[in-house]
């Protein structure tokens, strides 16, 4: 990959962190298209990967964004993956809370959250539908994931003993 590759890799991450709304986990259908069915740079099952090792590794939960700057141009291609999503964001949050604090029961502000809440959560109920596409193992795996999901609403259990009971899963062959 070139240097123009990267700068266009660097702007096409700028302006999705731009449009952001509730994390970098909610433009992930974004990243996907860009990455995989666009360019072509790895297949969908690469891309659920990078993100599921990202999430289980201790650190922030966008570790999967310079993974996959990494993984299409090398130290390059994590540079121009993760600073377009440092600067946007460390910005407006600055912004934000200052108004906030000094405003903080403006009719803008409030309307603006009551907004961007339904919204936010339809863009990482697209990021879940996204990610189990791409690493579909029929119909135990979708299974699975739906009881997984029943049991994370529904019930008190730590999210941890369903990693682990889903790995173990995966290890004896059940999906």
């Amino acid at each position: 990959m070139d240097i123009a590759q990267v700068g266009g890799v660097f702007l096409y991450f700028l302006m999705l962190a731009f449009v952001a709304v509730g994390g970098a986990p909610s433009v992930l259908p974004e990243m996907h298209r860009y990455v995989v069915d666009i360019h072509a740079w790895m297949t969908s099952t690469q891309f659920a990967e990078l993100y599921t090792l990202a999430q289980v590794a201790p650190g922030p939960n966008v570790m999967y964004i310079p993974l996959i700057g990494w993984r299409i141009a090398g130290w390059a291609g994590a540079a121009a993956t993760t600073i377009p999503f440092l600067i946007p964001s460390c910005t407006l949050g600055l912004l934000v809370a200052h108004l906030h604090a000094r405003y903080p029961t403006a009719a803008f502000g409030l309307a603006l959250r009551r907004g961007l809440t339904p919204i936010t959560i339809g863009l990482i109920f697209a990021s879940g539908w996204v990610l189990m596409s791409g690493v579909s193992n029929g119909w135990r795996g979708y299974l699975l994931a739906g009881l997984t999901l029943v049991l994370v609403l529904r019930t008190p259990l730590n999210p941890l003993w369903l990693l682990g009971a889903g790995a173990l899963a995966g290890m004896l062959g059940l999906v």
